[in-house]
């Protein structure tokens, strides 16, 4: 009987010590997500420069890119070195890709639930619009971003190693 409660009481703690540390890569993920939204947000502004004849006052689609490509890139370090800091690295080059890349999907998410509400449901309002994308869509890219990066882009100290295992198994 000692052992059983010796056993629920690790697994527990195990537990806890799990949910705790999800905890905290939640909320540091939102506030590295945070500094890139107001990031992406100011940079189109400035290069958009809205009545003040910015860089690329007429170009608001290259203002985007370029606000998205340096907000996604202040969201990839603040992750890398702060977020998932405890895990296990790889190339920077191979994070900083599959970051890019996922972070594409995440958009795609977004604009599918856009798309699926503006064209195929037919609420074609600014509300509805501003819902599907930006509530929905964003929230739903939001999480497949969280999961794929811990598992994908920052995986966890034992699976970048068995990565690595197969990677020497299959070379050899």
């Amino acid at each position: 009987m000692v052992e059983g409660s010796r056993r629920v009481a690790v697994a527990a703690r195990s537990l806890y010590s799990r949910v705790q540390q999800l905890v905290h890569e939640v909320a540091k993920f939102g506030v590295v997500g945070l500094v890139a939204f107001v990031v992406d947000i100011g940079l189109f502004n400035v290069l958009r420069g809205i009545d003040l004849g910015g860089p690329l006052a007429g170009k608001p689609l290259t203002a985007k890119v370029v606000s998205v490509m340096v907000a996604t890139t202040v969201a990839y370090f603040g992750n890398r070195y702060w977020t998932f800091q405890h895990r296990a690295r790889t190339s920077m080059r191979r994070e900083y890709v599959l970051f890019f890349v996922l972070n594409g999907v995440g958009l795609l998410i977004a604009v599918g639930c856009l798309w699926f509400s503006h064209y195929a449901l037919g609420f074609t309002s600014l509300l509805a619009d501003n819902i599907s994308a930006n509530f929905v869509g964003l929230g739903l890219g939001t999480l497949f971003r969280f999961w794929s990066y811990r598992k994908w882009v920052f995986p966890e100290a034992e699976a970048s190693a068995e990565r690595a295992d197969e990677s020497a198994l299959s070379a050899g």
